[in-house]
C-alpha cells in the first residue's frame, strides 16, 4: 500500500539548486585554504592552473577551497 503525498508536508519541497560554479580568468588573484595567495595562470573548463609563489597547482571544479580576491 502506497501513501498519498500530503500537500502541506514540508518533505514535499524540492531541493534547492546547487550554488553556481565560480568563473575564473587568467591573472585573477585568488586564495586557497592550503596553498595561500596565488594568481590564475590559465582557466579551462572544469579546472584552473594557479601559481602560488614558485609552485603551480591545477585545481579542479567546483573549487571548494579556492576564492577570488
Amino acid at each position: 500500500m502506497t501513501r498519498r503525498p500530503v500537500p502541506g508536508s514540508p518533505f514535499n519541497k524540492p531541493q534547492p539548486a546547487p550554488p553556481p560554479v565560480e568563473v575564473f580568468e587568467a591573472q585573477d588573484l585568488v586564495t586557497h585554504d592550503r596553498y595561500g595567495l596565488g594568481r590564475v595562470i590559465t582557466a579551462e573548463a572544469g579546472a584552473v592552473l594557479v601559481e602560488f609563489g614558485t609552485v603551480r597547482h591545477r585545481i579542479n571544479a567546483p573549487y571548494a577551497k579556492l576564492t577570488k580576491l
